[in-house]
C-alpha cells in the first residue's frame, strides 16, 4: 500500500474497483486548478463507504485516493473516447461533467499526462491486474465489480434522470450472461429504476478486464446518488458533497447485488 493506493485483500472470487472515490490532489498541482472544489466536485462521493461491507463477504478492494480530475483511471490511456459522439471527460479531464473549466491556464500537454499516468494510472492497474490473477489462480472464475455513482441530472452528458441503477458490460462482451442477468434481477428486485447498457457501459477497467473465456468477468455499476444522499438542486461549495448516511437502504440493496456476484463466480 502506498500513501494513495488502497488495497484491502480478500479470498472470494470478487474485486471491487473503485477508481473515482478519492479527492487528494498532489501540492505541486494544486494551484493548477480553478479551484480546489472544483478539482472534487465529480469524485464518486461516498461509493467507497457504500460498498465497505464487501470486505466482511471476503471481497477484495482496490481503490485510488487521487482525484479523477488529476488523471481518470478508468479513461483509455490513448486517449480515445470510451462514446465516440457523446459528451466525455478524458484521461486528464479539463472540464467538470457540466462543462466548468478546471484548469487557469495551462492544461495538461503530453508530457505531462504520461508523468500523470506513470504516477498513478499504471501503478493503480497493476494493482488491479494482480489482485485478479491472484484470486483467478485460486478460483476457476473471478468477477470485477467496477463501482460509481454520478448526481442524476447532467445534461451535458445525457437527458433527463438516470435510473438508480445503471449496469454496465459493453454490451454483454464483458460478461458471462448468467452474471448480467443476476445482476440484473438484484437491481430489479429492489424496486428502483434500472437500466443495462444504457448511457454507461461499462469504462475502460470493465472493457479492458473483462474476458468471459479466460475466466476473467467484469461488470460496471453506476449509482444515481440521488439513492443514497440529497442531491441539490445547484451544487456549490456550501452544500456539495452532501454528508454520508450510514444507515441508507441502499446498501442492503447493493449487499444483495456483491452476494449474486459472488455466488456466480462460486458457481
Amino acid at each position: 500500500m502506498t500513501d494513495w493506493l488502497d488495497i484491502l485483500p480478500g479470498d472470494a472470487p470478487l474485486v471491487i474497483g473503485l477508481p473515482h472515490t478519492g479527492t487528494d490532489i498532489p501540492p505541486a498541482l494544486e494551484g493548477l486548478f480553478v479551484s480546489d472544489w472544483l478539482a472534487r466536485k465529480d469524485a464518486d462521493w461516498w461509493v467507497d463507504r457504500l460498498y465497505a461491507f464487501a470486505a466482511d463477504l471476503g471481497a477484495t478492494i482496490v481503490r485510488t485516493r487521487i482525484s479523477r480530475s488529476v488523471i481518470d483511471v478508468n479513461r483509455d490511456p490513448s486517449g480515445r473516447s470510451l462514446y465516440p459522439g457523446q459528451a466525455t471527460t478524458g484521461l486528464c479531464p479539463t472540464t467538470t461533467f457540466d462543462g466548468e473549466p478546471l484548469y487557469h491556464r495551462d492544461e495538461p500537454d503530453a508530457a505531462e499526462i504520461a508523468s500523470r499516468r506513470t504516477c498513478w494510472f499504471d501503478p493503480y492497474h497493476a494493482a488491479l491486474a494482480g489482485e485478479l490473477d491472484r484470486l483467478r489462480a485460486m478460483h476457476d472464475k473471478v468477477v470485477l465489480y467496477d463501482a460509481h455513482s454520478i448526481v442524476s441530472h447532467v445534461p451535458r452528458l445525457f437527458d433527463g434522470a438516470l435510473p438508480q441503477f445503471n449496469i454496465g458490460t459493453d454490451g454483454g462482451v464483458t460478461c458471462d450472461p448468467a452474471l448480467e442477468a443476476a445482476v440484473v434481477a438484484a437491481a430489479a428486485a429492489t424496486g428502483r429504476g434500472h437500466v443495462l447498457n444504457g448511457r454507461f457501459r461499462g469504462g475502460w477497467t470493465t472493457r479492458h478486464y473483462g474476458r468471459p473465456a479466460e475466466g476473467y468477468y467484469a461488470i460496471q455499476m453506476e449509482l444515481a446518488m440521488r439513492g443514497y444522499l440529497t442531491e441539490p438542486a445547484q451544487p456549490s461549495p456550501e452544500n456539495w458533497p452532501p454528508p454520508f448516511d450510514p444507515a441508507t437502504p441502499l446498501i442492503d440493496d447493493l449487499k444483495t447485488i456483491i452476494a449474486a456476484c459472488i455466488a456466480f463466480a462460486r458457481a
